[in-house]
């Protein structure tokens, strides 16, 4: 799938991640280095919210964490306990009034709020909250979260949130922050990744534990599924629980896709399932070809393990330009057809004359496999074979990741072999399911976009609007 697929929308991405600090020395500058490392999250927006004896400290803006975050806007945001948010809009939209944290005013105290992955039953949550009085100040669903909190009127704030929490459906990892606590929630099924860190005789946490590595933090443990883990100021930690049932189904994709490689996902690290994935596609379906190549840059780990099971030689067959970031600017149709060729070029040299086999990470509309086919073809090769290191996406997804309709899934629309012949490869095959569950060394977790079958309850008529295109 690459970097390129921008311009295509033909990827996935990940809603966002989140950052937190209590009890470090210039929380702020930590939380820089922290957001920095999960900026491949999301690059709309960002935002830090500080604390310290006089109040809440906000800045926030469009944009790349270096761009939003200059000398001035640290220095303005004093304290020695934080929490951040990387953004990449899917429920709710862009827009600056989206980008997170969330700074709440209340006669019981002003706190902070972030959030990463998505509410399921956010319409009807935000429908009954209206009707009893809630304004909405955004369009994200995070937002509710804070109402809810509220409206339960409760003097104990874990209790409050206790009762909030379960009345949401879906994926989350919370992030909120009074002038004295840091309160950090995982939701019941573990869907999103969540980990807890010490630095200097304080907490870090972090969507990802690369972020551990920038600011000199050591790991402690993940998150627990619906655990609510309460930090405070004196150093103190304390930990509870909102369901009594909770489960470990922590999405496929962050294995796969989302993930950095150097992260680790309940002690495995990324790179290594990854790798072990392309291991097992090469077993799963061998073919006879001279080269390997990969799909800069998540395709990396999967085509050495590809190539070193197959023993087929790995060579580094195209090459992505480093100058053409991600944009929001819709080019126009020409600019479109030339878009491959100015992010990504093959080296004839690699591929002439040879049978090549490209490894992916995945297939989402297939509009990008065609391009990059037609490039390796264009440049010499002789025959092109794909092999793609998870399985293939067949149904939407619920919980904070960018899938589309089932109209724009191409694997929902068509088989194996008639995506094949769309992409113009002369063979095509998907790692198994069962072959992702070995690769990340996992009995459990959420693979409902390859199966159908949600850990969650979806709501009547959301996955009819979604095959209708209204979702």
């Amino acid at each position: 799938m690459g970097e390129i697929d921008f311009l295509y929308q033909d990827n996935f991405n990940e809603e966002c991640g989140v950052f937190g600090v209590i009890n470090v020395k210039n929380a702020s500058e930590v939380m820089y280095y922290g957001l920095h490392s999960l900026q491949h999250r999301g690059q709309e927006g960002c935002g830090i919210i500080s604390t310290d004896i006089h109040g809440l400290h906000q800045v926030k803006g469009l944009g790349l964490v270096t761009s939003v975050f200059d000398e001035k806007a640290l220095l303005s945001l004093k304290g020695n306990s934080a929490i951040g948010h990387i953004r990449y809009s899917t429920s709710g939209g862009g827009g600056i009034e989206n980008v997170q944290p969330f700074l709440f005013r209340h006669h019981t105290g002003n706190f902070g709020l972030c959030h990463n992955g998505n509410i399921v039953n956010s319409r009807e949550l935000k429908k009954f909250l209206e009707i009893q009085g809630s304004i909405f100040q955004s369009t994200s669903d995070s937002e509710i979260f804070a109402h809810l909190i509220k409206k339960d009127n409760q003097t104990n704030r874990v209790e409050a949130i206790k009762q909030a929490l379960n009345r949401l459906e879906g994926a989350f990892a919370f992030l909120a922050l009074t002038i004295d606590k840091l309160y950090v929630m995982r939701d019941k099924n573990s869907l999103r990744p969540l980990s807890l860190g010490k630095l200097n005789g304080g907490y870090v946490v972090s969507s990802e534990t690369c972020a551990f590595e920038a600011v000199g933090a050591k790991y402690v443990r993940d998150i627990l599924p619906g655990e609510i883990l309460v930090i405070d100021k004196e150093g103190n930690v304390s930990s509870d629980f909102y369901a009594k049932k909770t489960y470990k189904n922590i999405c496929a994709m962050e294995y796969i896709y989302f993930s950095r490689p150097d992260s680790d996902i309940d002690g495995t690290n990324v790179h290594k399932s990854r790798k072990e994935a392309g291991r097992i596609l090469a077993r799963e379906y061998p073919v006879d070809a001279d080269v390997v190549i990969w799909v800069p840059d998540s395709s990396t780990s999967a085509a050495l393990g590809f190539s070193e099971e197959s023993k087929i030689p790995i060579e580094l067959g195209l090459i992505k330009s480093r100058y053409i970031g991600r944009t929001f600017i819709q080019p126009s149709q020409v600019m479109r057809e030339k878009g491959v060729k100015m992010k990504l070029s093959p080296v004839p040299s690699i591929v002439k004359g040879k049978c090549v086999v490209i490894i992916d990470d995945s297939i989402v509309r297939g509009t990008t496999s065609k391009k990059i086919i037609s490039l390796i073809k264009d440049a010499g090769a002789k025959e092109v074979h794909m092999r793609i290191a998870s399985p293939q996406i067949t149904h939407p997804c619920f919980y904070g990741v960018d899938t589309s309709t089932y109209d724009e899934l191409i694997c929902a629309r068509h088989s194996v072999e008639e995506v094949r012949e769309i992409i113009n490869a002369d063979s095509l095959e998907f790692i198994s399911i069962e072959g992702i569950y070995k690769a990340c060394n996992r009995e459990k977790m959420c693979v409902s976009c390859f199966s159908g079958k949600y850990p969650t309850h979806t709501y009547k008529g959301l996955e009819e609007a979604n095959r209708e295109g209204k979702f």
